[in-house]
């Protein structure tokens, strides 16, 4: 442990850490994770990132030692060692919102919807329920199940995953006072990282909405003006399009492709604050990111852009060339980067390849370029199992149905499949 990072940890041992869960069960070893970030040996400090981000947050869940940690992770973003800090950033991202939570990338996060979807399943709430299964349970076993239940939740905790995700929500809410200073830091990955996470907080927008434009008028880095620019649009009101709008003729297309963005949630917010003419140049910059992909992206939709581009254009108000929408979509159809669901890659293979091939598979240069294009991504994915949802779908099709097969088809090089979490913590990343 270097000792001048210790006082960030102040406190760290006071906490009941025996007393909280996380994915694996008990927590009593997460301060010790939290402890090896703020550490010289950086083998020790990935680790204890990739433990974290598999224990307090587990595929989208947290559990009650989530929100505790967040005060000790906030700090060491703030200060503690630079091979840390970012880490520390994304993983305080992950604990308030994720890919399982209610928001919609392109219209901003619905937290009175979720504070109401969470108020009806605390613990005052369900804890009724679960002391009638006690009472009802018709053996000691099941008796003795439903009590270890009962009291798990009359300590304080909810099985239902919106309320939880809400309690490390609210917990990362509470610092983001002192993780404002990371707006003005030497370093643009952190600048880049509060930017995002400020997104997703409009009870914070009063503070950080003005930051965030201020960020994105003065900021060098691409990347990071793109995320503060679209972040202020994703919070702001009809009235912040006015500071918007000069962005679609910066010089940047990522700038451009923000600015558009963020116009077109406000638009959706009130249909009559941009006219037809500004809705269309907003809809032109969509389509040119849509044809020609910059190599540079946000953190938006986990970086993926067309798929950012295909839901921005399904919150269109009316007003937009149809046309122009609808070759806009066709291009983002084909490009599969992330899908989490695989909903949009098993659609995008029944509209490009429309019905099962009654005869011999297909040539790979017999193919339009849409088609090359979905099975060229498909090919270089990151998880098999996104190929492996779709299987029957590309039987059907005549097509190969595993990555190895995939590769063979189109000439791409094989590579090693690599895991999710490397995407999150403790690896490098070419979204920032």
């Amino acid at each position: 442990m270097i000792n001048e990072y210790e006082k960030l940890l102040a406190g760290l041992d006071d906490v009941n850490w025996a007393g909280l869960d996380h994915a694996y069960g008990s927590a009593e070893d997460v301060p010790g994770h939290i402890r090896a970030l703020c550490g010289s040996d950086d083998e020790a400090r990935k680790q204890a990132g990739m433990s974290l981000s598999n224990s307090i947050f587990h595929q989208g869940s947290r559990y009650s030692a989530s929100p505790v940690a967040v005060p000790f992770l906030a700090r060491i973003a703030v200060a503690g060692p630079a091979a840390a800090r970012e880490d520390a950033m994304w993983l305080l991202t992950r604990l308030a919102v994720d890919w399982h939570d209610e928001y919609d990338v392109t219209t901003g996060i619905n937290v009175t919807g979720w504070r109401a979807a969470a108020a009806e399943v605390g613990p005052e709430e369900l804890l009724p329920w679960y002391e009638e299964q006690v009472a009802a349970a018709a053996d000691a076993d099941k008796r003795a199940q439903a009590q270890e239940l009962r009291d798990w939740v009359a300590a304080g905790n909810s099985p239902d995953s919106r309320w939880s995700a809400l309690q490390s929500y609210d917990a990362v809410l509470a610092e983001l006072p002192g993780l404002l200073v990371l707006l003005d830091d030497d370093d643009a990955r952190l600048r880049t990282r509060i930017a995002y996470l400020l997104a997703w907080f409009p009870e914070f927008s009063s503070t950080s909405l003005p930051r965030l434009l201020s960020l994105a008028a003065r900021e060098e880095d691409p990347v990071t003006a793109a995320t503060a620019l679209l972040a202020a649009g994703i919070l702001g009101t009809t009235s912040t399009a006015g500071e918007i709008t000069p962005y679609l003729d910066a010089a940047d297309p990522l700038m451009r492709w923000a600015a558009a963005t963020a116009l077109i949630r406000l638009a959706a917010l009130d249909d009559a604050s941009l006219g037809p003419g500004l809705l269309g140049r907003a809809v032109a910059e969509l389509a040119a990111a849509a044809r020609e992909p910059f190599d540079r992206v946000t953190d938006y939709c986990e970086g993926d852009l067309h798929a950012h581009i295909e839901r921005t254009l399904h919150a269109l108000p009316p007003g937009a060339d149809p046309a122009v929408v609808r070759e806009t979509l066709d291009a983002c159809l084909p490009r599969i980067v992330w899908d989490y669901y695989g909903t949009r890659t098993r659609r995008a293979i029944e509209e490009l390849f429309l019905a099962p091939q009654q005869d011999l598979a297909p040539r790979y240069a017999d193919l339009t370029l849409a088609q090359q294009q979905l099975l060229g991504d498909l090919a270089g994915h990151r998880h098999d199992w996104l190929i492996r949802s779709s299987a029957d779908r590309l039987r059907d099709r005549g097509l190969p149905c595993t990555r190895e097969a995939l590769q063979t088809f189109v000439g791409a090089p094989s590579e090693t499949p690599r895991s999710d979490l490397g995407r999150d913590i403790g690896a490098p990343r070419t979204v920032v």
